[in-house]
């Protein structure tokens, strides 16, 4: 027999030799050529231990690529989140930022302006100050040529 058959086609050969097999009258039995028979269950075990192997095989093979399929699924998913908490976290902070330079912008006009009415005082003060002292000159002056003129 050929070793390149699978077990189905064995068993398919042992089928076709039963249903060719001279019946056995009024019985329902067969002949059968036991020499035969024991040759095909010895097919089958030469064949089954290869099949066998081969279809375990396949059975991990496909369970390690469902594994790696689902790790690297897992991966990517974990990926994605700490991608998409990435963004959101630098979302918050640039938001964050935008904020605080709002603050500061505020804080600085607030200051700016207090400053200018600050400085805006002072210039006055020091011009009410530079007016009176020029009154008391010019009174001064005026005094010193009233006497003068009087004198």
């Amino acid at each position: 027999m050929d070793m390149d058959m699978d077990v189905m086609e064995i068993i398919d050969m042992m089928e076709e030799t039963i249903n060719k097999a001279s019946t056995v009258p009024l019985t329902g039995k067969i002949m059968m050529d036991k020499d035969e028979l024991l040759d095909y269950i010895q097919e089958i075990r030469l064949v089954y231990p290869d099949q066998l192997k081969e279809a375990k095989f396949v059975k991990t093979e496909r369970q390690r690529i469902l594994d790696e399929a689902r790790e690297r699924a897992d991966a990517i998913t974990k990926s994605a989140e700490e991608m998409q908490e990435k963004l959101i976290d630098e979302h918050e902070i640039t938001r964050q930022a935008y904020e605080k330079a709002d603050q500061i912008r505020d804080m600085s006009e607030a200051e700016s302006k207090e400053l200018r009415m600050d400085t805006e005082r002072y210039v006055d003060d020091i011009l009410a100050d530079v007016e009176h002292r020029l009154d008391l000159l010019l009174r001064k002056v005026r005094e010193d040529r009233d006497e003068h003129i009087n004198s």
